[in-house]
């Protein structure tokens, strides 16, 4: 075998599999018996006890180049490389951010009372008008997108009576995700964000907290008219505080001079989607065990999921399709239904085609 063989063994290209301590161990065995064939090399004895040691060593060592080498590829690097790797092309991940949300009250309450609802606490942050205020949830995340109902002072407010949290503004969103992170980063290569070109307005945009995704239209009105067609971080219309952000961000007052993250000469228009309710009836059979009542949650949740999944399409499509195949296999794998037949959305038996800037929200289905 000899000390040719026993070199290619070290290459750094072969399978991890060629560095675990047996296979080092049996290599470096073979030279000593390659040398002299009357050396003792059996386990226990004095040479096979001296190089085990060395031979964990080197596999260890080995596991570490093995985990280097693929922190040096964007495609297998780990979070802590990967965000390395995204800084040559000037990219960070973005951090989590404060739900912003809408509160009703009896009274004018101060700028800085905190509430609490469930396990979460809220920090009023500016007063929208009489008795409504927006409040800051104090927990980052998409978490803080998810209660709405009667809050409780953390400290006492005189005459305060009633405090309300009615309505998300804008969403809290999670940290992202290490691979929307490394799907950025490949995108990055595509098209280069320049002086408000589209990638440009789609970079900056989506950057904003709340937005989820966006469409832009350029020259919409005219020479210097920027469309940008929005949808919040939860997929769903964006509402009118998260539409004057947008706007204020990228060209707030005065119009296309400049004074936002917009170019000079630039005038945009912010707008988001339209919801269009989607109402399904079919007729299901079920497992004896099992009625229509019983699997109605599942039911719903699984048409809620198929309209969520083609919201997060919304961006990169001409128009989204909600189809009656799709809804029948997956209301197929909803345990206890057995068969479904003449299903309808919106009353027709045919796919619901929805316009260029229209999403699916599910809104109710019968069973009939």
């Amino acid at each position: 075998m000899g000390m040719q063989q026993y070199q290619r063994g070290w290459n750094i290209n072969m399978s991890y599999e060629n560095y675990s301590f047996e296979n080092i161990l049996n290599r470096m065995l073979e030279i000593v018996r390659d040398k002299n064939n009357t050396i003792d090399t059996r386990e226990g004895s004095v040479i096979h006890d001296a190089l085990s040691p060395a031979s964990v060593e080197f596999q260890n060592l080995f596991m570490e180049l093995n985990a280097l080498l693929n922190d040096t590829f964007a495609d297998t690097a780990s979070r802590d490389y990967l965000i390395l790797r995204c800084a040559e092309r000037g990219l960070t991940p973005e951090e989590a951010t404060h739900a912003i949300l809408k509160g009703e009250f009896n009274m004018n309450v101060p700028i800085g009372s905190r509430f609490s609802l469930n396990e979460l606490n809220y920090t009023v942050i500016e007063k929208i008008s009489d008795c409504v205020f927006k409040l800051q949830c104090e927990t980052t995340g998409t978490i803080g997108n998810s209660y709405f109902g009667t809050m409780i002072p953390i400290e006492y407010i005189e005459g305060l009576e009633t405090c309300v949290l009615t309505e998300l503004l804008i969403p809290g969103e999670d940290e992202e995700d290490t691979e929307i992170l490394r799907q950025r980063y490949f995108a990055s290569f595509d098209t280069r964000a320049y002086g408000g070109n589209i990638k440009d307005y789609l970079e900056k945009t989506n950057s904003i907290q709340g937005v989820g995704n966006t469409k832009v239209v350029p020259v919409w009105n005219g020479g210097g008219t920027v469309l940008l067609i929005i949808i919040d971080s939860t997929f769903r219309k964006a509402t009118p505080t998260l539409i004057q952000l947008v706007k204020d961000t990228l060209d707030p007052m005065p119009y296309g001079t400049g004074q936002g993250l917009a170019p000079i000469g630039h005038v945009v228009t912010v707008r988001t989607v339209d919801e269009v309710l989607i109402n399904i009836a079919s007729t299901l059979t079920f497992d004896p065990s099992y009625t229509f009542e019983r699997v109605r949650e599942q039911i719903e949740n699984t048409l809620n999921d198929y309209m969520l999944s083609l919201r997060k399409l919304w961006a990169n499509s001409t128009n989204l399709i909600v189809r009656i195949s799709q809804i029948e296999t997956r209301l197929l794998n909803v345990e206890g239904i057995i068969d479904i037949a003449n299903t309808r959305i919106n009353g027709k038996y045919n796919n619901l085609e929805l316009d260029e800037y229209e999403i699916p929200i599910f809104n109710s289905i019968i069973n009939g």
